[in-house]
């Protein structure tokens, strides 16, 4: 039995069910559990936890071109069943009557620009290796440091969990994964799915030059995914459980 945030008790296998569901696990999930996401808002800022868990995140477009680049790649059947409009801009009136009636809708240049990474991961040898023989887009939740958590591998499989990146600086990768939290990532992932962090990698392809890297996680890294989450946690504790005072919170620091 699971106790989501909002007090609900559910069984694991129940809520795994509903957890294929896209408006179960971004709507109602995205405030009833804790994720990796919501771990990276609480480390930045408790108050900007507070805004984007109740009035949403702007769809950006990093988060657009990933999103397709994923399901090129993982889910064919969904990215050639999207709404791709051949507009030369979002500012344009076929854009916007499109959105009107389709809701969620792209452009051929962003199309084009994911079949473009899509196909130069499909040709490398090392990237298909890693994905073969495994599931794609498999949702898990548990509870962590006594938290309810969800989370979603990208691949999971024979060779442990696979995710997949972009990145427009292939060789800075691994200093991209430390500022934007990827250990995190690692870790919670490592908890939720009972994987090692030997068998957690990141598989990186470089938007411009289409270079393709496999990092793989070390413990210092893992670890450091813990840290953090402990401290996010205790973010959370403290601002959510315990409902201290937002307008009090402040940054301190030596220069």
């Amino acid at each position: 039995m699971i106790t989501l945030l909002d007090g609900s008790q559910w069984e694991k296998q129940d809520l795994i069910k509903e957890m294929v569901k896209d408006e179960f696990y971004y709507g109602y999930l995205s405030k009833a559990a804790l994720s990796s996401s919501s771990l990276k808002l609480l480390l930045s800022s408790p108050k900007t936890y507070k805004h984007v868990t109740e009035y949403g995140n702007p769809e950006s477009q990093a988060l657009r071109d990933g999103w397709l680049f994923h399901t090129a790649i993982l889910e064919p059947d969904v990215f050639n069943a999207q709404v791709f409009v051949d507009v030369a801009s979002k500012n344009t009136k076929a854009y916007k009557l499109a959105k009107e009636e389709h809701g969620k809708v792209f452009t051929m240049t962003e199309k084009k620009d994911a079949e473009r990474l899509a196909d130069a991961f499909l040709r490398n040898e090392k990237a298909l290796q890693l994905i073969q023989q495994s599931e794609f887009e498999v949702p898990m939740i548990g509870e962590v440091m006594g938290m309810p958590f969800r989370g979603k591998a990208d691949v999971l499989g024979k060779n442990g969990i696979v995710d997949l990146k972009t990145t427009t600086d292939i060789k800075a990768f691994k200093y991209s994964a430390m500022k934007y939290g990827y250990s995190v990532q690692c870790y919670l992932y490592c908890e939720l799915f009972g994987v090692d962090y030997k068998d957690f990698t990141f598989l990186a392809l470089d938007k411009g030059s289409l270079d393709i890297a496999v990092y793989h996680c070390s413990e210092e890294f893992y670890l450091d995914g813990k840290q953090k989450t402990e401290k996010a946690i205790e973010t959370y504790d403290t601002y959510f459980l315990q409902a201290a005072d937002l307008d009090q919170y402040y940054i301190e620091g030596i220069l």
